[in-house]
């Protein structure tokens, strides 16, 4: 059985652990490579290797670091079938999600191309007489990012690429669940001209985590995962003096206005909320309909097209599933036990995935897409993040109560409004307290050169991922004030006819 070991100095490294992991293809349940589960020293080897390569890297003008980013660019465009495959067969999701994933992580690294001029600070002449002053936006250090299994490619891109732009070097944990495309991505940076040591992955469980939070050479922590997770890094980090971001869970929820275009709402929230059968930070999985009727409305239209959902494994040749597994049989069950609880705490299960099986594929881990109505803020389902393609319907009389809701609850990741009203749409927009809103738009995820992030506990830290706070939180700012004292003036000089360049 193949064996994922660890990236460290431009090669793959064998570890000394004789811990694994398991990973399994989740449409099948069948077990298809394994992953090394490294040791601490291990880890500590990864970020000294990064360490050692520092020394160069960050002098490396930004020019150049732009033009590797640049290759590597092209790379990801060559490579974006296989990646795509690795995405499908580890994690689960459809095919055109998966190229999806690949082609928003793309965008970070496109805006990473233009590091010269995110990365080129400010310059004020004559602050007083005789005396300049300019900012320096200097590297870090060594950074980490620990990263999700639900997007295996694009989270990690979310980090890597624009700490890397503007001069540090990284060390990547990713999911032990999906391992793999770490290590293309990995591949595809030597080939794209990147110095041994810039990048470099070490896989592992806790032991691996612990390890880089602590190392005292770590200067800069990146997570996304689970709140509970998330605080545990952030405190970590934070108490070993390290810089962190920490994107915690969600409980992501729509308003759905009497006014709104039914046949639209209904097409996006149905994508919103099974898309990658839910396993994403930025899914719906609360609809809060203002009054009975539209909330009936969209029962009804919503029932209809889960119908007509075709769920299965992410590739299959010829056709397109619309939803494929979970990651896992654990997961899985941890789903169902949820709508379980639904149905016990008075929810109406209109649509029940808990029993639903794949012809040919009877041992993958399918939840079924899920429809419960009449929801309370008082329940589980509601309460809690599932990550799963469970939907709750929540109905209200008004639409002061639909934003209390959302107010009130303790995720603010995402949040969307659906109505043809401006004046609704505007007062939403600045009201509600969530980091990212839509209106109209179902998963409003900024694009590359807009920051990602929510508030209350769907994050820790005071800077977003990627776009403008990518870049602050990967550099430092230094301010020279300077005055030069009157000099003799050299008159010797030498004629170069060559056009000028910069190296």
């Amino acid at each position: 059985m193949e064996t994922i070991q660890n990236y460290v100095a431009g090669a793959i490294v064998n570890s000394e652990s004789e811990r694994f992991g398991a990973v399994y293809n989740p449409a099948t349940g069948e077990q298809t490579k394994q992953v090394v589960l490294s040791y601490a020293h291990e880890a500590e080897q990864a970020v000294e290797a990064a360490s050692t390569a520092f020394k160069a890297w960050s002098k490396t003008s930004p020019l150049k670091r732009a033009r590797v980013m640049f290759q590597f660019k092209a790379l990801l465009e060559a490579n974006m079938d296989r990646i795509a495959r690795t995405i499908s067969n580890e994690h689960g999701k459809v095919y055109s999600d998966a190229i999806g994933e690949v082609t928003r992580g793309l965008e970070v690294v496109e805006f990473a191309c233009g590091i010269p001029h995110l990365q080129k600070g400010e310059h004020s002449a004559n602050v007083g007489t005789g005396v300049d002053s300019h900012s320096l936006m200097q590297p870090l250090g060594v950074c980490v990012g620990i990263t999700p299994f639900n997007f295996p490619a694009m989270v990690p891109m979310w980090m890597f690429p624009v700490a890397i732009a503007t001069g540090n070097t990284f060390v990547l944990k990713p999911s032990e669940k999906d391992p793999s495309t770490a290590l293309i991505l990995a591949e595809l940076l030597k080939q794209a001209g990147l110095p041994d040591g810039v990048f470099n992955v070490v896989n592992g469980d806790k032991e691996v985590v612990d390890a880089l939070l602590t190392s005292p050479k770590v200067e800069a922590v990146s997570f996304v995962g689970s709140t509970p997770i998330a605080e545990y890094i952030y405190a970590t980090a934070s108490a070993h003096g390290k810089r962190c971001q920490a994107l915690g869970g969600a409980k992501n929820h729509c308003i759905l206005m009497p006014d709104a275009d039914m046949d639209m709402a209904t097409n996006a929230i149905m994508g919103a909320a099974y898309g990658a059968a839910g396993e994403r930070c930025m899914a719906l999985s609360v609809a809060v309909a203002v009054g009975d009727e539209t909330a009936n409305r969209l029962i009804e239209k919503l029932t209809q097209q889960i119908s007509q959902m075709k769920v299965g494994p992410g590739i299959v040749e010829g056709t397109e599933n619309d939803m494929g597994p979970v990651i896992s049989a654990l997961h899985k069950q941890t789903i169902c036990d949820y709508i379980t609880s639904g149905e016990e705490q008075g929810a109406e299960i209109v649509v029940d995935g808990r029993d639903f099986t794949v012809t040919g594929n009877e041992t993958g881990y399918f939840v079924g897409p899920t429809l419960i109505d009449n929801v309370t803020p008082e329940m589980t389902v509601y309460k809690e993040e599932i990550f799963g393609p469970v939907l709750a319907v929540v109905r209200v009389s008004d639409y002061e109560t639909a934003l209390s809701l959302i107010n009130q609850h303790e995720y603010g990741n995402g949040t969307a409004i659906f109505t043809r009203d401006g004046e609704t749409a505007r007062q939403f927009s600045e009201d509600v307290q969530a980091g990212m809103v839509g209106v109209n738009v179902p998963i409003p995820v900024p694009m590359a050169f807009h920051s990602f992030g929510g508030w209350k506990r769907s994050i820790f830290g005071p800077l977003n991922v990627h776009g403008n706070d990518g870049v602050r939180f990967y550099t430092k700012m230094k301010t020279v004030t300077s005055r030069w004292p009157a000099s003799v003036r050299l008159e010797q000089h030498t004629s170069s006819f060559s056009m000028p360049t910069m190296e």
